[in-house]
């Protein structure tokens, strides 16, 4: 199960960049433009929304039968002086759920705006802190103490 989980949250990270990537740019597009918010620009935003939920569900998975996770629990006092099992048991989970938190209030605040533009603003702006948290807190395969591969086999 924790391989599944892994690999699957490995994968799924890329379909989260992909539609803020493509959010962002339709986003700021619309913004700059003032261009029209159509049916495909907030079908847009939800399932970027959606994707970035389904992520969080599978770390919130992934965290709770982890061995690195389990670890930094059990021994907090020593793993918290551990850089790697303190980024997976606490750095990475908090700003993850922080960015998913940035993104899911962009969204509904874009959901609620009247005008178009304020919508593309909304969107634009906080997706994009969302997406800065996001890349922040991912262990890149260039990342020096937390590395880890960019994909993962199933």
């Amino acid at each position: 199960m924790y391989s599944t989980l892994l690999a699957l949250h490995s994968l799924v990270r890329w379909l989260v960049l992909a539609s803020l990537v493509f959010a962002m740019f339709r986003s700021y597009r619309g913004w700059l433009t003032q261009g029209d918010f159509t049916r495909f620009d907030n079908s847009l935003r939800h399932w970027t929304t959606t994707i970035a939920h389904i992520q969080l569900l599978l770390g919130l998975g992934l965290y709770f039968v982890s061995p690195i996770t389990g670890y930094f629990l059990h021994n907090f006092k020593d793993a918290v002086h551990l850089r790697e099992i303190r980024f997976f048991g606490m750095e990475h989970s908090l700003m993850m759920f922080i960015a998913i938190l940035i993104i899911t209030i962009g969204s509904a605040k874009a959901k609620r705006q009247q005008a178009d533009l304020e919508k593309f603003k909304t969107t634009a702006v906080w997706f994009s802190i969302g997406f800065l948290v996001i890349l922040s807190s991912v262990p890149w395969a260039f990342s020096p103490l937390t590395s880890r591969p960019n994909f993962r086999p199933f």
